[in-house]
Protein backbone atom coordinates (compact mmCIF):
# COMPACT_ATOMS: atom_id res chain seq x y z
CA UNK A 1 0.00 0.00 0.00
CA UNK A 2 1.34 3.35 -0.43
CA UNK A 3 -0.48 6.57 0.99
CA UNK A 4 -0.25 10.11 -0.07
CA UNK A 5 0.78 13.06 2.27
CA UNK A 6 -0.23 16.85 2.28
CA UNK A 7 1.08 19.47 4.27
CA UNK A 8 2.31 22.93 4.59
CA UNK A 9 5.67 24.31 5.30
CA UNK A 10 4.90 28.00 6.66
CA UNK A 11 6.67 30.30 9.26
CA UNK A 12 10.30 29.81 10.64
CA UNK A 13 10.41 26.34 9.17
CA UNK A 14 11.05 27.47 6.00
CA UNK A 15 14.86 28.06 6.62
CA UNK A 16 15.18 24.43 7.04
CA UNK A 17 16.79 22.45 3.78
CA UNK A 18 14.61 19.93 1.93
CA UNK A 19 17.65 17.20 3.48
CA UNK A 20 16.50 18.29 6.70
CA UNK A 21 13.09 18.27 5.79
CA UNK A 22 13.27 14.33 5.01
CA UNK A 23 14.90 14.10 8.42
CA UNK A 24 12.00 15.19 10.25
CA UNK A 25 9.57 13.24 8.22
CA UNK A 26 11.52 10.09 8.72
CA UNK A 27 11.34 10.61 12.31
CA UNK A 28 7.75 11.37 12.05
CA UNK A 29 6.88 8.29 10.19
CA UNK A 30 8.48 5.94 13.12
CA UNK A 31 7.11 8.13 15.98
CA UNK A 32 3.33 7.53 14.09
CA UNK A 33 4.01 4.20 14.13
CA UNK A 34 3.45 3.22 10.86
CA UNK A 35 4.82 -0.32 8.79
CA UNK A 36 6.68 1.30 6.69
CA UNK A 37 8.69 -0.52 3.78
CA UNK A 38 12.38 -0.45 4.07
CA UNK A 39 14.63 -0.39 1.23
CA UNK A 40 17.73 -3.00 1.23
CA UNK A 41 21.44 -3.08 1.78
CA UNK A 42 23.91 -2.24 4.58
CA UNK A 43 21.83 1.22 5.27
CA UNK A 44 17.91 0.68 5.11
CA UNK A 45 15.99 3.77 4.45
CA UNK A 46 12.43 4.09 4.90
CA UNK A 47 10.36 4.18 1.39
CA UNK A 48 9.12 7.78 0.70
CA UNK A 49 9.36 9.65 -2.30
CA UNK A 50 8.82 13.87 -2.24
CA UNK A 51 7.48 15.29 -4.80
CA UNK A 52 8.99 18.90 -6.42
CA UNK A 53 11.59 20.15 -4.17
CA UNK A 54 11.18 23.53 -2.45
CA UNK A 55 13.85 26.02 -2.17
CA UNK A 56 14.75 26.93 0.98
CA UNK A 57 13.53 30.08 2.65
CA UNK A 58 10.03 29.78 0.48
CA UNK A 59 6.75 28.38 2.10
CA UNK A 60 4.62 26.06 0.94
CA UNK A 61 0.67 25.44 0.94
CA UNK A 62 0.72 22.37 -0.60
CA UNK A 63 4.10 19.60 -0.38
CA UNK A 64 3.48 15.90 -1.19
CA UNK A 65 4.85 13.21 -0.12
CA UNK A 66 4.74 9.27 -0.77
CA UNK A 67 5.10 6.52 1.56
CA UNK A 68 5.22 2.86 0.99
CA UNK A 69 3.66 0.37 3.62
CA UNK A 70 4.54 -3.14 4.00
CA UNK A 71 1.26 -3.90 5.45
CA UNK A 72 -2.41 -2.39 4.31
CA UNK A 73 -4.06 -0.17 7.29
CA UNK A 74 -8.23 -0.03 7.43
CA UNK A 75 -10.05 2.89 6.50
CA UNK A 76 -10.27 4.48 10.00
CA UNK A 77 -6.82 4.31 10.51
CA UNK A 78 -6.19 6.23 7.25
CA UNK A 79 -8.80 8.87 8.13
CA UNK A 80 -6.65 9.60 11.72
CA UNK A 81 -3.24 9.82 10.01
CA UNK A 82 -3.21 13.54 9.02
CA UNK A 83 -3.81 14.29 12.46
CA UNK A 84 -1.39 11.73 13.76
CA UNK A 85 1.35 13.30 11.91
CA UNK A 86 0.43 16.67 12.95
CA UNK A 87 1.32 15.62 16.53
CA UNK A 88 4.80 14.54 15.69
CA UNK A 89 5.90 17.06 13.21
CA UNK A 90 7.45 20.55 13.92
CA UNK A 91 5.29 24.01 14.16
CA UNK A 92 5.16 25.21 10.33
CA UNK A 93 4.28 21.53 9.38
CA UNK A 94 1.11 20.50 8.97
CA UNK A 95 -0.33 17.49 7.39
CA UNK A 96 -3.69 18.74 5.91
CA UNK A 97 -4.73 15.16 4.20
CA UNK A 98 -3.77 11.92 3.70
CA UNK A 99 -5.13 9.27 1.32
CA UNK A 100 -4.32 5.74 -0.74
CA UNK A 101 -2.82 6.20 -3.70
CA UNK A 102 -2.02 3.48 -6.83
CA UNK A 103 1.47 2.18 -5.68
CA UNK A 104 2.13 0.25 -8.44
CA UNK A 105 2.87 1.19 -12.57
CA UNK A 106 2.34 5.05 -11.81
CA UNK A 107 4.99 7.59 -12.47
CA UNK A 108 6.82 9.52 -9.60
CA UNK A 109 5.14 12.67 -7.68
CA UNK A 110 7.95 14.54 -9.53
CA UNK A 111 7.32 13.63 -12.65
CA UNK A 112 3.63 13.85 -12.56
CA UNK A 113 3.21 17.57 -11.50
CA UNK A 114 2.95 19.73 -14.53
CA UNK A 115 2.73 23.31 -12.63
CA UNK A 116 2.71 24.70 -9.07
CA UNK A 117 0.75 28.16 -8.67
CA UNK A 118 2.81 30.65 -6.43
CA UNK A 119 2.42 33.89 -4.25
CA UNK A 120 5.31 35.97 -5.44
CA UNK A 121 5.53 38.80 -2.79
CA UNK A 122 8.34 41.47 -4.38
CA UNK A 123 10.23 44.65 -3.12
CA UNK A 124 11.73 47.31 -5.55
CA UNK A 125 9.06 49.12 -7.51
CA UNK A 126 5.92 50.64 -7.26
CA UNK A 127 2.29 48.51 -8.36
CA UNK A 128 2.47 50.46 -11.79
CA UNK A 129 5.87 49.04 -12.57
CA UNK A 130 5.09 46.20 -11.54
CA UNK A 131 2.15 45.63 -13.95
CA UNK A 132 4.63 47.58 -16.76
CA UNK A 133 6.85 44.46 -16.16
CA UNK A 134 4.09 41.71 -16.02
CA UNK A 135 2.48 43.13 -19.22
CA UNK A 136 6.27 43.28 -21.28
CA UNK A 137 6.84 39.95 -19.29
CA UNK A 138 3.85 38.02 -21.13
CA UNK A 139 3.74 40.25 -24.83
CA UNK A 140 7.31 38.91 -25.09
CA UNK A 141 6.85 35.48 -27.74
CA UNK A 142 10.88 34.95 -25.62
CA UNK A 143 12.41 35.62 -22.58
CA UNK A 144 16.44 34.09 -22.48
CA UNK A 145 17.49 33.68 -19.00
CA UNK A 146 21.71 32.36 -18.13
CA UNK A 147 21.77 29.14 -16.62
CA UNK A 148 24.43 26.89 -15.68
CA UNK A 149 23.77 23.87 -16.44
CA UNK A 150 26.39 20.24 -16.12
CA UNK A 151 29.44 23.19 -15.92
CA UNK A 152 28.25 24.51 -18.97
CA UNK A 153 26.52 28.14 -19.63
CA UNK A 154 23.22 27.71 -21.31
CA UNK A 155 20.96 30.67 -22.53
CA UNK A 156 17.03 29.01 -22.11
CA UNK A 157 13.89 30.58 -23.22
CA UNK A 158 11.62 30.79 -20.16
CA UNK A 159 8.72 32.67 -22.01
CA UNK A 160 6.39 28.97 -22.49
CA UNK A 161 6.84 28.23 -18.75
CA UNK A 162 5.06 30.63 -17.57
CA UNK A 163 1.15 29.67 -17.96
CA UNK A 164 -0.21 32.73 -16.12
CA UNK A 165 1.08 36.14 -14.30
CA UNK A 166 -1.08 38.89 -12.81
CA UNK A 167 -1.08 41.13 -10.37
CA UNK A 168 -2.75 39.41 -7.51
CA UNK A 169 -5.07 42.20 -5.97
CA UNK A 170 -6.93 39.95 -3.71
CA UNK A 171 -3.80 39.59 -1.80
CA UNK A 172 -4.13 40.84 1.96
CA UNK A 173 -1.02 39.54 3.80
CA UNK A 174 -2.09 35.64 4.46
CA UNK A 175 -1.29 32.79 2.41
CA UNK A 176 -4.52 30.80 3.84
CA UNK A 177 -6.78 30.12 0.11
CA UNK A 178 -9.12 33.39 0.54
CA UNK A 179 -7.40 34.56 4.11
CA UNK A 180 -9.95 31.50 5.77
CA UNK A 181 -11.26 33.29 8.11
CA UNK A 182 -12.19 29.97 10.35
CA UNK A 183 -8.52 29.63 11.01
CA UNK A 184 -6.68 32.75 10.71
CA UNK A 185 -7.43 36.27 12.62
CA UNK A 186 -5.25 37.70 9.94
CA UNK A 187 -5.98 41.83 9.80
CA UNK A 188 -5.58 42.84 6.54
CA UNK A 189 -2.89 45.74 5.76
CA UNK A 190 -0.87 47.08 2.59
CA UNK A 191 0.69 43.80 0.99
CA UNK A 192 2.98 45.87 -1.14
CA UNK A 193 3.66 44.61 -5.17
CA UNK A 194 2.35 40.89 -4.63
CA UNK A 195 2.53 38.91 -8.11
CA UNK A 196 -0.02 35.58 -8.52
CA UNK A 197 1.92 32.97 -11.43
CA UNK A 198 1.32 29.91 -12.25
CA UNK A 199 4.53 28.31 -13.37
CA UNK A 200 5.36 25.05 -15.90
CA UNK A 201 7.65 21.91 -14.33
CA UNK A 202 8.31 19.96 -17.28
CA UNK A 203 10.30 19.29 -18.88
CA UNK A 204 12.04 21.82 -15.99
CA UNK A 205 11.50 23.44 -13.48
CA UNK A 206 11.25 27.46 -13.26
CA UNK A 207 12.51 28.90 -10.27
CA UNK A 208 10.17 31.35 -9.00
CA UNK A 209 13.57 33.25 -8.39
CA UNK A 210 14.43 33.25 -12.00
CA UNK A 211 11.15 34.12 -12.90
CA UNK A 212 10.95 37.65 -10.65
CA UNK A 213 14.82 38.31 -12.27
CA UNK A 214 13.37 38.28 -15.76
CA UNK A 215 11.01 40.81 -14.33
CA UNK A 216 13.42 43.25 -13.94
CA UNK A 217 17.25 43.84 -12.35
CA UNK A 218 15.12 46.33 -9.77
CA UNK A 219 12.93 43.56 -8.69
CA UNK A 220 13.71 41.45 -5.23
CA UNK A 221 11.76 38.71 -3.94
CA UNK A 222 9.91 39.22 0.21
CA UNK A 223 7.72 36.60 0.56
CA UNK A 224 7.17 33.63 -2.22
CA UNK A 225 5.00 30.73 -1.13
CA UNK A 226 3.65 27.89 -3.51
CA UNK A 227 -0.13 27.80 -3.24
CA UNK A 228 -1.03 24.41 -5.24
CA UNK A 229 0.45 22.17 -7.77
CA UNK A 230 -1.30 21.22 -10.66
CA UNK A 231 -1.32 17.07 -12.73
CA UNK A 232 -2.88 17.78 -15.98
CA UNK A 233 -4.97 15.46 -17.29
CA UNK A 234 -6.77 15.12 -21.04
CA UNK A 235 -10.35 16.51 -18.94
CA UNK A 236 -8.18 19.27 -16.76
CA UNK A 237 -6.20 19.53 -14.19
CA UNK A 238 -6.37 18.37 -10.54
CA UNK A 239 -4.22 18.78 -7.43
CA UNK A 240 -2.10 15.38 -6.36
CA UNK A 241 -4.13 15.30 -3.27
CA UNK A 242 -7.07 18.13 -2.49
CA UNK A 243 -7.63 20.04 0.99
CA UNK A 244 -10.66 18.35 2.36
CA UNK A 245 -13.49 20.43 2.92
CA UNK A 246 -14.23 22.67 5.98
CA UNK A 247 -12.78 24.80 8.34
CA UNK A 248 -8.83 23.92 9.60
CA UNK A 249 -8.91 23.60 13.31
CA UNK A 250 -5.51 21.59 12.94
CA UNK A 251 -3.73 24.35 11.59
CA UNK A 252 -0.89 25.40 14.18
CA UNK A 253 1.46 28.00 12.41
CA UNK A 254 0.84 32.01 12.05
CA UNK A 255 0.23 32.46 8.23
CA UNK A 256 -0.35 36.23 7.68
CA UNK A 257 2.72 38.35 6.60
CA UNK A 258 3.58 40.98 9.55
Amino acid sequence: MRVRARFTKLGKIRFVSHRDLARIWERALRRADLPVAYSGGFSPRPRFHFGLALSVAHESWAEYLDVDLVDDIDELTIATLADRFSAVLPTGVDCTAVAVVPSAGGISLQEAVTSSTWSLGLDGGSLDEAAAAVDALLEAHSVFITRERKGKTVNDDIRPYVRSLTLDSSYSGCVLPDCAGAACDHVPGDPGVVLRAEIGTQPRTLRPAELIGALGPMWRERRVVRLAQWIDHEDGRQEPLALPAGPLPWLRTETCAT
